[in-house]
C-alpha cells in the first residue's frame, strides 16, 4: 500500500513538471504543504490546542499556500488572496450560523458498533471541530475560484489597456458563469463520488427520506456543498468588484 502510494506521488510530480514546468511544481509543492498543515491542525487539536485559535492561524496559511504556489503571476495571488480571505470571513459567520442550527456534530448513527464500550468524553468540542471541517473544506474552493476570475480579468486589461469599466464587469459576468458551472459540477461529483457507499447503505436497509435528511453524517456533508456553493457564489461578483476597484486606483 505504502509503495503504491509513493508511486502515485511521483507520478503525480511527473505529470505536474511535464504539464506545466515550474508552476507545476510549485502547484506539486502546495499540494504537499497543504496536507502536512492539514496532519498539524489535527495533531494541535488533538494535543488540546483551542481549535478557533487554531483555525484563525491556519486559514490564512492555507489560502498563501493554495494561492501564491498555484499561480506565477504576483499580482493576481495578491489580489486573489485578499478576495479570497474576505469572502472565507463571510463564509465562516454563515458556517457558525449554520451549524449551530443544524446540530449535526460528532459521530452518526453508523458508528455505533465501531464505539461500543468506547468513551465519547474525549475532551474536545465536537461542534468546534465541525465548523473547522467545514471552513477547511470550503477554501479549495473559494481559492480556486478567486484565483480564476483574478487571472481573467487581469489578462483583458492586459491585452486591452482601453477597455472600459463596463466591458470589464461584461466579460467578467460571461467568466464567472463558466466558473460558477464548472465548480458546481467539481463539488457535486466529489461529494457523491465520496458519499457513494453510504448512498447504498441508505438503499440496503431501506432508509426513508425524512430518515436521510435527519443521518448526521449526511447532513454534515450536504452542509459542506452548501457551505462551498455559497463561497464560490460570492467568489465570483466580489472578486470583480475588488478588483475593479484596485485597477480604477
Amino acid at each position: 500500500m505504502n509503495n503504491i502510494f509513493v508511486l502515485l506521488l511521483l507520478l503525480l510530480l511527473g505529470l505536474m513538471i511535464l504539464v506545466g514546468g515550474k508552476t507545476g511544481l510549485k502547484s506539486y509543492l502546495s499540494i504537499i504543504i497543504n496536507a502536512l498543515l492539514i496532519i498539524l491542525v489535527a495533531l494541535l487539536i488533538s494535543w488540546g490546542i483551542n481549535i478557533i485559535g487554531v483555525a484563525i492561524v491556519f486559514i490564512p496559511l492555507k489560502l498563501a499556500t493554495i494561492i501564491y504556489l498555484g499561480t506565477h503571476d504576483y499580482k493576481v495571488a495578491r489580489n486573489s488572496f485578499l478576495t479570497a480571505l474576505a469572502i472565507s470571513c463571510i463564509v465562516i459567520v454563515l458556517i457558525i450560523m449554520f451549524e449551530y442550527v443544524a446540530q449535526a456534530a460528532g459521530f452518526g448513527d453508523q458508528s455505533g458498533e465501531e464505539l461500543v464500550g468506547l468513551s465519547l468524553q474525549a475532551g474536545i468540542s465536537f461542534p468546534q471541530i465541525s465548523i473547522v471541517v467545514a471552513i477547511f473544506s470550503t477554501l479549495g474552493a473559494i481559492a480556486e475560484a478567486s484565483v480564476a476570475m483574478s487571472a481573467g480579468i487581469l489578462e483583458l486589461k492586459r491585452h486591452d489597456k482601453d477597455i472600459t469599466i463596463r466591458q470589464i464587469f461584461k466579460s467578467a459576468e460571461q467568466m464567472g458563469d463558466d466558473i460558477l458551472g464548472t465548480a458546481i459540477n467539481t463539488i457535486l461529483f466529489g461529494f457523491f463520488g465520496s458519499f457513494l457507499p453510504l448512498f447504498i447503505w441508505f438503499m440496503r436497509l431501506n432508509y426513508s427520506l425524512v430518515e436521510i435528511l435527519n443521518d448526521k453524517l449526511f447532513v454534515s456533508e450536504a452542509l459542506i456543498v452548501v457551505y462551498s456553493f455559497g463561497g464560490v457564489l460570492l467568489t465570483i461578483p466580489l472578486t470583480t468588484i475588488f478588483l475593479v476597484k484596485g485597477l480604477k486606483k
